[in-house]
């Protein structure tokens, strides 16, 4: 037997991973207790994606409700499982900035210490499985509001000969900058998923995301900027837009690319890695941008409430370089840009997200 031990299977990302490893033979072990909902209310609860993955792949899925900082409740996954595991794919976060300021025990609880639980089950009872981890670019802090960026008409931009043009590589540094809460927390599981792959050998590898999306996102307002704003323009809603006048830019990639990634290095692992992943030059837009293309998609205009001050550590604008992957995994391609993630978002939801009465 050939298991795949998804964290926050629940997810956007979690749920993609179970059905894509699914899809390759593998049985698919899942483990989310819907703290989603606790976080964000019934706009982030993944119960729905849950009840999906359970009905639409049956005996291929098991599903366990453990809570990630319960140590003894997850060794007992693992010994269960044990050498069978092939690869743990770990998405189970808090994801907020802001949620992570009202209670930051339990967001380093969750992102920190958990994933430390993670990396220790994994190196005593299944210490061959490839450890996938699903990082963050806000381990990078407010460092890349640094960067010389130009106003535009719709967007802020870097020169064109500025060596991050093409994209922020990894050799940026995380110290000397503003986090966030959430940041410190995720920057701590990063460095732990990196020192596992070093100093004991195992296969390990972050994967600093930025906007991850796709049509399965449960799009909630603190969480999952590019559904929820989709999400707001489909039913009236109006959105909270803060600072940098709209033109904040961001790359996104669609969790089918993001699974294709995963896989690559599953099936060629390497130990300690770390790569940015995003959707580069390929698939960015700013704020202004990306409400100009859901309003065209929709046909409904957009509510935005501006507010003057941008959000603590928010990145003024980030693109991701792809390249250090790309160079070890030359055949991996992303296939989505914005406005087919933004198309795709809509015909998903059409018949759910509409005008409450």
């Amino acid at each position: 037997m050939s298991v795949a031990l998804v964290t926050g299977s629940g997810g956007l990302i979690g749920a993609e991973a179970v059905r894509h490893f699914a899809g390759l033979g593998m049985d698919v072990v899942g483990i989310d207790n819907d703290m989603r909902r606790y976080f964000f209310g019934e706009d982030g609860s993944t119960a729905g994606n849950l009840q999906r993955l359970t009905g639409d792949l049956g005996s291929a899925y098991t599903h366990f409700g453990t809570d990630i900082r319960d140590r003894d409740a997850l060794e007992q996954v693992f010994k269960k499982y044990g050498s069978d595991i092939s690869v743990v794919i770990h998405t189970a976060a808090q994801p907020s900035h802001d949620w992570a300021a009202k209670e930051p025990l339990t967001d380093f609880d969750v992102n920190a210490v958990g994933t430390l639980n993670l990396l220790e089950n994994t190196r005593q009872h299944a210490i061959d499985a490839p450890f996938i981890f699903c990082s963050t670019n806000k381990v990078y802090g407010d460092r890349p509001n640094s960067l010389p960026l130009i106003e535009q008409e719709t967007r802020y931009e870097l020169p064109a000969d500025h060596p991050y043009h093409q994209g922020v590589t990894e050799d940026m540094s995380i110290d000397g900058c503003l986090h966030s809460i959430f940041g410190v927390s995720k920057v701590a599981a990063d460095v732990a998923v990196q020192e596992y792959g070093r100093y004991f050998g195992m296969r390990t590898a972050c994967f600093r995301g930025g906007t991850l999306t796709g049509p399965a996102h449960a799009a909630a307002e603190l969480h999952g900027y590019l559904a929820y704003l989709m999400r707001a323009v489909m039913e009236g809603r109006t959105y909270n837009l803060f600072g940098y006048k709209g033109k904040m830019v961001r790359d996104a990639i669609h969790s089918h690319d993001v699974l294709t990634a995963f896989e690559a290095f599953f099936r060629n692992p390497r130990s300690g890695e770390v790569y940015n992943l995003g959707g580069g030059r390929h698939s960015n837009a700013s704020h202004i941008e990306a409400f100009r293309l859901a309003e065209e998609i929709s046909g409904r205009e957009a509510k935005i409430n501006y507010l003057e001050r941008n959000r603590t550590g928010d990145h003024q604008w980030w693109i991701s370089s792809t390249a250090r992957f790309e160079e070890h995994y030359p055949d991996w391609k992303l296939t989505y840009d914005v406005p087919m993630i933004l198309r795709e978002i809509y015909q998903a939801n059409a018949e759910n997200w509409v005008p409450k009465a």
